[in-house]
C-alpha cells in the first residue's frame, strides 16, 4: 500500500505493484521511442551502432579485445537498439526486458536489421530463473538501475548468469546527478541520494525523448548510491576492475544541458562540478 502521493515523494509499495505500474508505462513508451529513436532507419543501416563507446571500454577487459563470438546478455534491453548493436559487432546476444510491448518492437527491428537475437520477457531481478545457460558478458545500458528495488538481488542475478571469468559492464546516470533538481539553474538537491527502502513516485506523461505522451503516467523509481551499486556487486562475489565518472549523457536530463558530438553535457560553468554518468566493469573470478 502507498503511504503518500506526489511528484518524487517517498512511498511504501510492494515490488509487484510498482513493477506492474512501471511495466504499463514502459509498454506505452515502446511505440513512442520507436519513433523518437528513428529506430527503423537505425535498423536499415548495417553500420549503425549505439554501443561503440561502451565497447571501446569493455573490450579492454575481454581476452580478445572484442565481443565477437561471445555470449552476451543485455539486461533491461527496452526496444533493443543497443542489443542489435551488440549483435552487429559479432556477439551471440540475448536481450531481456519486462515490457512485452518493448520486446515486440525489438524483435521487429532485429528482423529488419537481419540480425539474430534471442528475446526473453522478464525483469532483471528474476533473470537467472528466466534464462538457460550462462554468459561471457552481461551488459547494461544507461538509465536502468533506478527501476530496480533490490540491488542485492540484482547483483546475485548477474553473478549467477556469468561464467567464471565473465565480465559485467554497466554505464548509467550518476546517482549524484539524479539527486539534483533538473528543472534549471541553480542546481539544487531535491531528491534522495541514499536508499531507504521506499520508492519515489512520479506522475508524468512525458518520456526522456520525443514529444509523445503515455497513458499510464505513474512510475516508481529507487535511488541507489554509488556505494550501494558497487557494494552489491562485491558482496555477490564479483571483482571490481574499473570505475569511471563522466560528463556526458545520451539524453537531455535538464533543459540547461547543451548538445555535443558525444551527447548532452552541462554548460561550461557547471561541467567540472557535477558528474553525469559512471561506468563500471566487474569480473566473476
Amino acid at each position: 500500500m502507498e503511504e503518500t502521493h506526489g511528484s518524487g515523494n517517498d512511498v511504501r509499495i510492494a515490488w509487484s505493484a510498482a513493477r506492474e505500474a512501471n511495466r504499463l508505462n514502459w509498454d506505452d513508451r515502446a511505440p513512442l521511442h520507436e519513433e523518437a529513436y528513428d529506430a527503423h532507419r537505425f535498423a536499415a543501416d548495417p553500420d549503425a551502432s549505439h554501443v561503440d563507446h561502451d565497447l571501446a571500454v569493455l573490450g579492454q577487459h575481454l581476452p580478445g579485445g572484442t565481443i565477437a563470438g561471445l555470449d552476451v546478455l543485455h539486461l533491461q534491453c527496452h526496444i533493443g537498439t543497443d542489443t542489435i548493436s551488440l549483435a552487429r559487432r559479432g556477439a551471440r546476444v540475448t536481450g531481456i526486458d519486462f515490457s512485452p510491448a518493448s520486446l515486440e518492437v525489438a524483435a521487429r527491428l532485429a528482423r529488419e536489421a537481419s540480425v539474430e537475437v534471442t528475446w526473453v520477457e522478464s525483469d532483471a531481478l528474476a533473470a537467472r530463473s528466466a534464462l538457460r545457460g550462462d554468459f561471457d558478458v552481461v551488459f547494461t545500458s544507461v538509465g536502468a538501475l533506478v527501476w530496480l528495488s533490490d540491488l542485492e538481488l540484482w547483483a546475485e542475478q548477474i553473478a549467477a548468469l556469468l561464467r567464471p571469468g565473465g565480465v559485467f559492464y554497466v554505464r548509467d546516470g550518476h546517482p549524484m546527478l539524479y539527486a539534483l533538481d533538473e528543472s534549471g539553474e541553480p542546481l539544487t538537491v531535491r531528491n534522495r541520494y541514499f536508499a531507504n527502502g521506499a520508492a519515489q513516485m512520479w506522475d508524468d506523461a512525458g518520456t526522456y525523448v520525443g514529444d509523445g505522451t503515455t497513458e499510464h503516467t505513474r512510475t516508481y523509481e529507487w535511488p541507489h548510491s554509488l556505494s550501494e551499486i558497487i557494494g552489491s556487486l562485491l558482496r555477490a562475489g564479483l571483482r571490481l576492475e574499473r570505475f569511471d565518472e563522466g560528463q556526458t549523457l545520451p539524453w537531455r536530463w535538464s533543459p540547461i544541458m547543451v548538445p555535443t558530438d558525444e551527447g548532452w553535457v552541462l554548460p561550461d560553468h557547471l561541467r567540472d562540478k557535477v558528474p553525469c554518468e559512471f561506468t563500471l566493469v566487474a569480473v566473476k573470478p
